[in-house]
């Protein structure tokens, strides 16, 4: 872990390390099912890409819009999957044909986005 924790600290510029990794002795990987739960922007993500559409915007959209507000304090980070999440559940389940109702569906998505933080900070 000194190496990814080296990267994380130092970035974006790397300082000289003596510190290497061998992908050659990485034997095995084991993968286990995600948290949904404990991640639920990955389980809004999934349900987005199933419905497809609209939703998928929507939630592009929704993030963007929760991630800026975090960044600025405006909102707890675990505020963010409840904006994704009431915007896509607002946003309704269609399917844009051409490039302008896909940016019409994000306009959308964005307004409604920012109308649920600012009732949100109101709290």
């Amino acid at each position: 872990m000194r190496l990814p924790i080296l990267y994380a600290l130092t970035y974006p510029e790397r300082i000289e390390s003596d510190l290497r990794f061998n992908v050659l002795d990485l034997k095995r990987l084991d993968f286990c099912p995600p948290d949904l739960t404990k991640f639920p922007c990955l389980r809004l993500a999934y349900e987005a890409a199933e419905a497809g559409g609209a939703k998928t915007i929507a939630l592009n959209a929704a993030d963007e819009v929760a991630v800026a507000a975090f960044l600025n304090t405006e909102i707890a980070f675990a505020d963010i999957p409840k904006i994704i999440e009431r915007t896509m559940h607002e946003t309704p389940d269609r399917h844009p044909e051409s490039i302008e109702e896909v940016l019409a569906v994000d306009v959308q998505a964005r307004d409604l986005a920012r109308h649920l933080l600012s009732h949100q900070m109101a709290r």
